[in-house]
């Protein structure tokens, strides 16, 4: 049978094909979910609402822990799947999904005991703030951690009492489905539901006008363009988007610790995290140092094969694309910039000196495990440059000088400023990202009260 070309065309636009990142190996073939199916899905959801709402907040609690233990009794098949379509290494993979086990369990707990407050009224009428669940919640998730950021926000929606439509990434759509049919076992019918597809999908989605929340982790077009719709629909908008974060490393430091730190911030899980380091600017006193130090760490983690690959070649293109418009225009790369041959999409770990403010891979997010240096005269003047941005994400400190972190620390218009440990944190903070990095807590237990909405009660009783 003759196969015409408007029939080929007409199966790839429905359907998502994913290849293994690491040697270019199909991983498989998945239909995108109908518009028609995604409204009726949706409004499954809607009509599932009313009983998950009325569910205790123990037995939500419940019903996540079995998904949970139900999760981790699967990390291995799981885990497999996350390094087949992401490329992530298993160890990475493993621990995404082991994390993600760990924070189904935490809200498990977190819900039970969120609570609302009382105002003080007077003393024969009672005043208190409920908390209630917003509806039904679309959820839109990345695939560079894919199952542990997707079991945060469907967890906490979940807890609060709403009910979800997943869509997770079109770079991993497996996993995602995977996913879902492991926790939306144990949760009534419509509660929790997974559609698939691309941006097309994504915006039928999250613009109906039937879904009351939006919670989205991904890069900052898709997070700008899901904010203009919800603007039309009047829905709850949580986004963590993209991020452009800035590495200070103050004259007076360790130099080899400096450099590891920024090898680390810089090339871990090949630099797609969203707040991996994106741009280092280095005191001039050290500046020489340092820049050899950390050519030689990405070299080092280059020969251990820690940089794993790129998630597609778009990716790999458009990191490379952005090395060599730094180097046109006089950035030099001190290890890597180029694209290796063979299957797959990896990318050396890069160290680019002589760069400047104008250039892309200073200006915006790459992605990619690429350590852009700019050298400055100063601390102020490295403040002053890493002040200058549009996102507002995270960003590193290496000082010894307790004046210069608490400067930095009130300059820079970030979520969260992290001294001395470029992924440094406390279990179950929860920042508020800021300008192009989106709004609203993303996650730890203030990630509830974007889940919920809050009803003001005031009762008094009838004059005898």
């Amino acid at each position: 049978m003759r196969v015409h070309q408007s029939d080929t065309n007409a199966a790839a636009e429905s359907e998502l094909h994913i290849t293994n990142p690491a040697d270019g190996t199909s991983v498989g073939s998945i239909a995108k979910t109908g518009e028609a199916e995604i409204r009726e899905t949706i409004q499954r959801a809607r009509e599932a609402f009313p009983g998950w709402r009325g569910t205790s907040a123990g037995e939500r609690g419940q019903a996540l822990r079995a998904a949970g233990r139900a999760l981790a009794e699967r990390e291995a098949e799981v885990a497999e799947l996350h390094r087949r379509e992401t490329g992530k290494d298993l160890e990475g993979a493993l621990g995404g999904v082991r994390a993600a086990v760990d924070t189904l369990l935490q809200y498990s707990e977190l819900a039970p005991v969120h609570r609302g407050k009382s105002l003080l009224g007077s003393g024969t009428s009672l005043d208190v703030m409920r908390p209630e669940p917003r509806g039904v919640a679309a959820i839109v998730t990345p695939w560079n951690d894919p199952v542990a950021v997707s079991a945060g926000l469907l967890g906490a929606a979940l807890a609060m009492g709403n009910t979800v439509v997943h869509k997770p990434s079109e770079r991993c759509p497996h996993l995602g489905v995977l996913l879902g049919e492991i926790l939306a076992e144990h949760f009534p019918h419509g509660v929790l539901s997974t559609v698939t597809g691309g941006a097309r999908e994504g915006e039928v989605l999250v613009g109906s006008a039937e879904v009351d929340l939006v919670a989205h982790v991904g890069s900052t077009h898709a997070g700008e363009r899901i904010a203009r719709s919800v603007a039309l629909t009047g829905a709850h908008l949580v986004r963590e988007n993209g991020g452009n974060d800035a590495l200070i490393v103050d004259s007076g430091v360790p130099v080899q610790w400096a450099a590891e730190q920024a090898a680390i911030g810089a090339f871990t899980n090949a630099g797609q995290i969203c707040t991996s380091v994106e741009r280092i600017f280095v005191h001039r006193d050290i500046a020489a140092d340092f820049i050899d130090a950390l050519a030689a760490e990405a070299q080092r983690w280059d020969a251990e094969e820690r940089v794993p690959p790129l998630v597609d070649d778009r990716m790999r293109d458009e990191v490379h694309e952005q090395v060599r418009s730094a180097m046109d225009r006089g950035a030099r790369a001190r290890v890597g910039g180029v694209v290796p041959e063979g299957p797959g999409s990896r990318y050396p770990a890069t160290v680019l000196e002589a760069c400047t403010p104008d250039m892309a891979v200073m200006r915006e997010e790459t992605f990619g495990p690429v350590a852009p240096v700019m050298v400055v005269d100063d601390f102020a003047e490295a403040l002053e440059r890493a002040a200058a941005d549009e996102y507002g994400l995270s960003a590193s400190v290496l000082t010894s000088s307790l004046g210069h972190a608490n400067a930095a620390i009130d300059r820079l218009a970030v979520g969260t400023v992290k001294i001395n440990n470029v992924f440094g944190g406390a279990p179950g903070g929860a920042a508020q990202p800021r300008g192009r990095s989106g709004a609203g807590f993303g996650y730890g237990p203030e990630l509830l009260d974007e889940m919920s909405t809050v009803k003001v009660v005031h009762l008094e009783s009838v004059p005898e």
